[in-house]
């Protein structure tokens, strides 16, 4: 099944704020990423990539470029849950 991408607000220290078509919001953290997959180690030399984050069409997961993406499944899956508080919700 897949968990649908809504929006994607990229966070310090290469976390990312991932909120899902059926509202859930998890947050993704990159880096383990770094040492598995070199492609993934540009959000870090690049300056600003990282903050380029977006949402696919569709929701099907988020990309950066061409070559840098994740998918929707990868991210609810390793993602974490966030609480949802009044700070989030201004």
């Amino acid at each position: 099944m897949f968990h649908k991408v809504n929006g994607v607000i990229p966070k310090n220290n290469y976390i990312l704020q991932v909120t899902f078509k059926n509202g859930k919001i998890k947050n993704y953290d990159v880096k383990p990423l770094f040492n598995k997959y070199d492609v993934f180690n540009d959000l870090k030399i690049v300056p600003g990539l990282f903050e380029q984050a977006k949402a696919d069409i569709g929701g099907y997961g988020i990309s950066w470029n061409d070559e840098i993406d994740l998918a929707c499944d990868e991210l609810w899956e390793n993602g974490t849950d966030v609480l949802i508080t009044a700070e989030l919700l201004n």
